[in-house]
């Protein structure tokens, strides 16, 4: 999502309907967009198998895309919001290109457990072996063909989100539909074998821009026990804790993270960097 206010922006990352609770509430005094990235949601899904390049679906990828819509589309800097994976998009975009970015507000920043160095040696290469049954195999579409379904998607939410009413049928549809699209299996197990990459640890320190992170306190995936280590970072400003919520707090606790960014914001509107 990208937002305007008096020439300042923002963007968030995720499938773009799954900030359909914020969109509404920013859009009465700033111009706002929801992007999905390349491969996610409604955006073309390349078949990673027929492009020449070894890696295409990386935080380099969709980094260059962020850049470039805040260049093509925005023409201006921009205030990146990101969930989840959706922040290492965000803290790369902003390192490769810092002046486009006027700060960084991430919400429950995947701590990446499942990158390659932060396995033990001994299992690195049993890990390996897996990707390439899921990528090169039958089992891999398998697998996918059987979480993506409304019970398997419910049960998946119901896993993260703390207060679990918050997760709906609406909700439910928003995430599966664009899992069906053509061509997003083939995504899907690119990335779950992206075991590579640059880590939110390598990142932050490199950030030229102001980083507020924010962490919902009941996150079973991304566990607020780690997360605390990102506040001690001297380019986070503030380490937020967000009481009795999951793992994405855009959409389960609105009313805690929509008046979190609009001060955020208000905070580095005027602020060059």
């Amino acid at each position: 999502m990208v937002l305007e206010q008096t020439g300042q922006h923002q963007s968030h990352f995720a499938y773009s309907d799954h900030w359909r609770k914020n969109l509404p509430v920013l859009a009465q005094s700033h111009r706002v967009f929801s992007i999905d990235l390349i491969g996610y949601g409604y955006s073309d899904k390349p078949n990673p198998r027929e492009l020449d390049v070894d890696n295409f679906y990386t935080f380099e990828t969709w980094g260059c895309q962020l850049n470039d819509f805040c260049k093509d589309v925005i023409r201006d800097k921009a205030f990146f919001i990101c969930n989840s994976i959706g922040g290492l998009v965000g803290l790369q975009a902003a390192v490769m290109e810092p002046q486009l970015c006027r700060g960084i507000l991430l919400l429950n920043i995947s701590l990446r457990m499942l990158h390659i160095t932060k396995q033990p040696w001994f299992g690195r290469s049993l890990i390996k072996a897996f990707q390439n049954l899921l990528r090169n195999t039958a089992v891999g579409k398998f697998f996918f063909k059987s979480v993506a379904t409304p019970e398997s998607v419910k049960n998946i939410l119901c896993q993260c989100y703390y207060d679990t009413s918050q997760v709906t049928d609406e909700l439910v549809q928003a995430i599966l539909l664009p899992g069906l699209e053509p061509g997003a299996v083939d995504v899907f197990l690119e990335f779950i074998c992206y075991s590579g990459g640059p880590l939110p640890e390598e990142l932050l320190p490199q950030v030229k821009c102001p980083v507020l992170v924010a962490w919902g306190d009941k996150d079973p995936w991304e566990p607020i026990e780690l997360g605390r280590a990102y506040g001690k970072f001297d380019t986070v400003e503030d380490f937020v804790v967000l009481p009795n919520v999951g793992h994405c707090p855009q959409d389960e606790a609105p009313h805690l993270v929509n008046p979190l960014v609009e001060s955020f914001v208000a905070r580095h509107a005027n602020v060059a960097n």
